[in-house]
């Protein structure tokens, strides 16, 4: 196992840092501005990516360029649902999605303003969908990128350096221990589990606000701190 896992981590680290670090960035940049999250989620290539940083150069670099892809592709987002965001509501992809979905997020934004857009960051297909859904409302770009900004930071941060904490450590054991890798397999399959449950639990904690519409302005909020 632990060969198996070094092969993985060395083909990753084989890719020139700047290469690898970019790729993360314009990746994450295409989740949440053309709904390409919704095939080839971002955090996973940020993930893998992370698992490569050997020094504190690297690091911040690849934090860096995870937040400005980030707020790239959410401002591109915004600007895409405001200006064509009913044509691709009405587009193949858009009536793929179906319609629940898109009635979701107006609500989501209509009844909670701010706190969807930060909380949406944390949850599956909102995340690339608040965005362009946003553009179609009544909220400011100002507002809109202040919330998203404080979401992309807090994301960044732990999705980046639990990578290159995780990398660091499996390789510490994985010279002393031949049962590193099912190790390092076992805290992979567990994080995963954890952040799919805290997604569903707040997901749940949520739902009540995407079913109904409000008054149609995200400035006038219900519950605006609350769950």
């Amino acid at each position: 196992m632990n060969e198996i896992i070094n092969n993985i981590l060395s083909a990753v680290a084989s890719v020139d840092p700047v290469t690898r670090t970019l790729l993360s960035s314009l990746f994450i940049m295409l989740e949440t501005s053309f709904l390409v999250g919704l095939v080839i989620p971002g955090d996973t290539v940020v993930l893998i990516s992370s698992t490569a940083i050997t020094n504190l150069q690297e690091y911040i670099f690849m934090i860096v360029m995870v937040i400005v892809g980030s707020l790239t592709g959410e401002t591109i987002g915004f600007f895409v649902g405001k200006y064509f965001g009913p044509h691709i509501r009405r587009s193949w992809l858009g009536r793929k999605l179906g319609p629940h979905r898109w009635e979701q997020a107006e609500n989501y934004i209509d009844r909670r303003g701010g706190i969807a857009v930060f909380l949406s960051r944390f949850l599956p297909i909102l995340h690339s969908l608040i965005p362009l859904t946003v553009g179609m409302t009544k909220m400011k770009y100002r507002t809109f990128i202040a919330w998203t900004s404080a979401a992309c930071v807090i994301w960044t941060f732990v999705y980046v350096t639990l990578a290159a904490v995780l990398k660091d450590q499996y390789e510490a054991f994985a010279a002393k221990y031949d049962w590193a890798g099912f190790l390092f397999i076992g805290i992979v399959i567990a994080f995963i589990v954890v952040v799919s449950l805290i997604k569903k639990r707040v997901e749940k904690t949520q739902e009540k606000y995407m079913e109904e519409p409000a008054d149609h302005d995200p400035s006038t909020v219900e519950n605006p701190l609350g769950s």
